[in-house]
């Protein structure tokens, strides 16, 4: 167990947000297969198949979307919801840069991670990678999401060495420590894609 799992505060602010990534956790976990490069367009196939940052996109959007209709205004910018439709690292670079947060590394397993964090992994070698240049080596991406009536924290990524290959659900707590006891700690970020919210009269 990690300490700073325990230190992760209960959801409290972004509901709408929580229920819709909720709502599609339970609708495509063990149902949709992985498919490197294939975004949402991949849930409407037969079979379904999705990658990383697809997964990630289709979360996230559904989030954003969800706040902005429940507060009746633009909660989550146009612009900074386009830039969630990316490559893994490109994904945590937009989030880093344009919330000025970032944990790395060691920061990780030591700080309190975000209620709804996003993580980046360098799983591999990405030099063969020729789609998206990769300056960190983020191969692949994952969503914390909260079931809505405790707020219990899980980790939801579509992943080609789940077993089987696609969406998964794995409580916090666990995939922390599978991810610690496969990857060293420089091969793991964490960013916050609900600090893009504005504030309220913003």
């Amino acid at each position: 167990m990690l300490d700073n799992v325990g230190s992760i505060p209960p959801a409290v602010t972004f509901k709408a947000a929580e229920a819709a990534m909720w709502q599609l956790v339970q609708r495509y976990t063990g149902r949709v297969g992985y498919r490197a490069t294939v975004k949402a367009e991949g849930l409407a196939a037969d079979p379904p198949v999705i990658d990383c940052s697809g997964w990630f996109g289709v979360l996230i959007t559904a989030a954003m979307n969800a706040e902005n209709e429940a507060a009746g205004r633009r909660v989550f910018a146009a612009d900074d919801a386009a830039a969630m439709q990316a490559w893994a690292d490109r994904i945590i670079m937009e989030i880093e840069t344009r919330t000025g947060f970032i944990l790395a590394g060691p920061a990780v397993w030591a700080g309190s991670l975000p209620p709804y964090a996003t993580f980046g992994l360098r799983l591999g070698d990405a030099t063969g990678l020729a789609d998206h240049p990769r300056p960190r080596g983020i191969t692949h991406v994952a969503q914390v999401v909260r079931r809505p009536h405790d707020g219990a924290p899980f980790v939801s990524d579509s992943i080609s060495t789940a077993v089987p290959p696609g969406i998964r659900l794995t409580p916090l707590a666990e995939w922390l420590n599978l991810v610690r006891s496969r990857l060293r700690p420089d091969d793991v970020w964490a960013v916050d894609p609900f600090r893009l919210a504005r504030a309220v009269g913003a």
